[in-house]
């Protein structure tokens, strides 16, 4: 994965985070009960966390975690 892989992915979360269309209607229930914008958000942190993850493992830069690294 390159960078620029990195920054479009990050720009795309970034976008479906400004949540534009569930703004004026809590309907549909989802479950019943929870109102579609709190769904959103909440499949939304789910999803976030596994492409933050994906992220993490992906471009992680590895001299970091050497043992032979200089701390001042």
């Amino acid at each position: 994965m390159t960078r620029t892989t990195a920054v479009l992915i990050v720009l795309v979360l970034y976008a479906l985070h400004q949540d534009v269309w569930f703004w004026r209607d809590a309907r549909p229930l989802v479950f019943g009960f929870m109102p579609i914008g709190l769904f959103y958000h909440a499949a939304y942190t789910v999803g976030l966390s596994f492409a933050f993850w994906l992220l993490v493992r992906l471009i992680w830069p590895s001299h970091l975690d050497s043992d032979t690294a200089t701390h001042e």
